[in-house]
């Protein structure tokens, strides 16, 4: 008997709750979820949804058929940060993963259970690795947005975003990627620097030409060093140094111009203090590119849930997320990410942070109208 996805949901509160706190407490490193993916897995099995999984990772696609084969989809992160806890470095889920898991599944559940007659095939793409920004590109080389028209995620907020129990269609995420490299100078004995080149020094002429770089741009843009490495004896002028600098955009333009910039004052650098400087981006994720048509539905299902009151109309973050890549490789597609107040405290990344749960019954509420709004549409 066909039931509404909405009251399932809310008799299923205690089951997500379980659901939410087993995955807390597998938490696995970027690569290596799998325990995680099993678990997943077996949930979805049993429920009757077509599960795919992949030789060299521990992604999974599972499937609802529609009346037709163009697809809607939804988005989780599987994998936990490395970082210490209490004076132990272990896998922890300090950015929420474990929950945007838990929705992303509770939706599968209810569509199913709820037997949901649907016009389009929907599709749950559970990814690893987003915390090395990897994750998305390798689903997409496994066909995960083959001939998906919609694609929805969701990502919980600190409250100093997003108050409690309110809700907005679209993060905006800025692009980020982190330069690092290598001086090599010439070693030499302290007492005779002549006869050397001293990476560290050429470092220090490095770091103030970065801080001197300016756009002509509309766009917030940051560029920082985080890390320098370099020197292992006190009377000794070293050979190299390591250094990270992280660069931050609004956009992915003005990303692509503040790393023509930085690239352009290493070259200089190398030449003013005559030393040798290799470089390489790692580490990067796209800007969130902003799609109205999918904010439109975001706010319909967000209203439908938490009413008026409760919409925020967008979220603007400084962090990062490899979602973006999906969008950015597949532009032709309507995407976009829910950010979920949940009074998060003290905040994403943190060892100690913690949220409402109740956020996961109406997150996984918001999620399954989303996908329902989606499903009316003609692509």
């Amino acid at each position: 008997m066909k039931k509404d996805p909405i009251s399932y949901i809310n008799q299923q509160r205690e089951f997500i709750f379980q659901t939410y706190q087993e995955l807390h407490q597998l938490a696995e490193p970027s690569w290596e979820e799998e325990k995680t993916s099993n678990y997943i897995r077996k949930l979805l099995v049993n429920a009757g949804l077509k599960v795919q999984t992949f030789e060299g990772h521990f992604g999974l696609i599972a499937e609802i058929e529609g009346d037709n084969s163009e697809v809607i989809a939804l988005r989780a992160d599987m994998d936990a940060l490395v970082q210490e806890v209490d004076g132990v470095v272990r896998p922890n889920h300090s950015c929420g993963h474990d929950a945007h898991s838990t929705m992303v599944l509770a939706v599968a559940l209810a569509l199913v259970k709820s037997q949901q007659t649907l016009k389009h095939t929907v599709r749950f793409i559970f990814q690893p690795a987003e915390e090395k920004a990897e994750g998305a590109l390798k689903m997409m080389e496994e066909g995960a947005m083959r001939n998906v028209k919609f694609l929805g995620g969701i990502h919980l907020r600190p409250a100093i975003e997003i108050p409690f129990n309110r809700a907005a269609p679209a993060i905006l995420h800025g692009s980020t990627v982190s330069l690092k490299g290598i001086i090599k100078g010439l070693q030499a004995h302290a007492a005779r620097p002549e006869q050397g080149n001293n990476p560290i020094e050429a470092a220090a002429f490095l770091i103030q030409a970065i801080r001197q770089i300016r756009l002509r741009d509309d766009h917030h843009y940051s560029i920082k060093i985080t890390e320098l490495h370099g020197g292992v004896a006190a009377n000794l002028i070293p050979e190299t140094v390591n250094f990270t600098f992280d660069l931050r955009a609004e956009t992915n333009e003005t990303m692509d111009k503040l790393i023509e910039k930085a690239q352009h004052t290493i070259q200089k650098i190398a030449e003013l203090t005559e030393t040798e400087i290799e470089s390489s981006l790692v580490e990067f994720s796209p800007a969130a590119i902003k799609n109205s048509k999918a904010m439109e539905l975001g706010k319909r299902a967000i209203i439908s849930v938490l009413g008026k009151e409760n919409f925020e109309p967008v979220c603007n973050s400084p962090g990062a997320e490899d979602f973006h890549f999906y969008t950015l490789k597949n532009p032709e597609i309507t995407a976009t990410m829910i950010g979920l107040g949940c009074d998060l405290a003290p905040g994403l990344h943190h060892p100690k942070m913690t949220f409402n749960h109740e956020a996961l019954i109406y997150g996984t509420q918001i999620l399954t109208k989303l996908i329902l709004e989606a499903d009316q549409k003609q692509w």
